[in-house]
């Protein structure tokens, strides 16, 4: 089938046309593809302090253009997360990777708040139409391994969203610190382009059956399955709590780091910036299990927050560096654990709605606590509002490791009861 085909979702002739790709290959561009276009909407972030100074950006301003990214995120996501169950896999990210370009060319020239909020809008937008695609492809190409699907999805998507400050911080090094990067990234993303036009696509895994094949496109209400309800709403408070910590990472973080240790570097801010995502992204490679990973990892998140706030006070580097690399730990094993049991609940016509429904709640833990610590940044000063917001975050993380530990137990002492043992007074 030919991209426009797909984007018609209306059959086109058999062909042999076209690469055949190996399923390694298709896993490999999948992941690719959000990898790189999380990269891309990370870049700005050690490129913020600079951005304030040239265009006179407020705190405020900063967590606005920030957040301007999840809102379109979200809103495309509610909007269009089930389109690649119906165009097609490659057609979604094909799409996905043409908004991409569009975002970073206008970033690259954004001379006004307004141009850097339509351009983080667009990167939202292409971030958006690739969640639910890469995801639902992963977890197609690897049938027999759905655990491994569930960790290449959050290897590419955290391992992506790490590497965006980075990578953003050393290209920021080339004249032209505000554009260069995004000049760079176009290309890679450019180069994408070719394998994904060239790859055969395979067909939709709910095509239309009816003479009106764009109804299948309208909005849909987020929704999920009665028998993933419970972990569908676990993973979402998990997620909206790892998300206001990854937000505050990426958007005030480095300029409240930077001030407290007195870092110019734009490459060391990317740096400090994307290690609480890169332990995240690692922790995809490590097996841990047991019921206990989801209380485990939700106290260790807890505590590294509040560690967080308290590296900044204390002006210690060591202290900020630990905290972080843990902080992304604990969340890592704990989110993973929650995303894989959710995905395995669900049936694989249902992934990319899914997926896509339990990103719409998790994003909106990178904007709306984020946007309320810039408000209360420029209210009350950066350091007190950044003092509330880790205690905020640590409280909630204590509190949600007891409720999933108090759970754990009970099923423990079900499974025990079950097999005639007995289970604790």
């Amino acid at each position: 089938m030919t991209v426009f085909s797909e984007l018609r979702m209306r059959p086109a002739p058999a062909t042999t046309a076209g690469w055949d790709a190996s399923t390694t290959a298709r896993l490999v561009l999948a992941g690719a593809v959000i990898f790189t276009l999380l990269v891309g909407a990370n870049l700005a972030t050690p490129l913020y302090p600079l951005l304030q100074a040239q265009l006179g950006l407020s705190p405020l301003d900063v967590t606005a253009a920030f957040t301007t990214y999840v809102l379109a995120l979200v809103a495309v996501l509610m909007l269009a997360g089930h389109w690649s169950d119906h165009i097609g896999r490659r057609a979604a990210l094909i799409l996905a990777v043409v908004a991409g370009l569009a975002g970073g060319w206008l970033f690259a020239g954004a001379q006004t708040l307004a141009a850097l909020c339509a351009a983080r809008a667009l990167q939202g937008a292409a971030v958006a139409l690739a969640t639910g695609a890469s995801a639902a492809a992963l977890r197609e190409l690897l049938p027999a391994r759905p655990e491994w699907a569930s960790r290449f999805t959050l290897l590419a998507s955290a391992g992506g969203v790490a590497a965006g400050p980075v990578v953003g911080g050393l290209l920021s090094l080339l004249p032209g610190a505000t554009s260069a990067p995004y000049y760079v990234h176009s290309a890679v993303l450019a180069a994408l382009l070719v394998p994904l036009y060239l790859l055969r696509a395979r067909p939709a895994i709910q095509p239309p059956a009816g003479p009106r094949p764009l109804q299948l496109l309208a909005p849909r209400r987020p929704s999920v399955t009665r028998e993933a309800r419970g972990a569908f709403w676990l993973a979402s408070g998990v997620g909206f709590l790892s998300f206001a910590v990854f937000g505050f990472c990426l958007s005030l973080a480095p300029g409240y780091f930077a001030r407290i240790l007195a870092v110019e570097s734009r490459p060391l801010i990317g740096l400090l910036a994307c290690l609480t995502l890169a332990a995240s992204a690692l922790t995809q490679l490590v097996t841990v299990r047991g019921r206990f990973v989801v209380p485990g990892g939700l106290a260790v998140l807890g505590a590294s927050v509040l560690l967080l706030g308290a590296a900044g006070a204390w002006n210690s580097a060591v202290l900020l560096v630990a905290a972080s690399l843990a902080a992304g730990l604990g969340q890592g094993l704990a989110f993973r654990t929650v995303f894989n049991d959710v995905a395995g609940r669900v049936e694989p016509a249902r992934q990319a709605q899914t997926i896509s429904s339990l990103y719409v709640i998790t994003y909106l833990g990178s904007a709306v606590p984020v946007l309320g610590l810039g408000w209360a940044a420029g209210a009350f000063g950066l350091e007190p509002s950044v003092a509330g917001f880790v205690v905020l975050c640590g409280a909630a993380a204590f509190i949600m490791a007891a409720l999933t530990l108090r759970q754990a137990v009970r099923s423990h002492a079900v499974g025990q009861r079950s097999q005639g043992q007995p289970g604790p007074d």
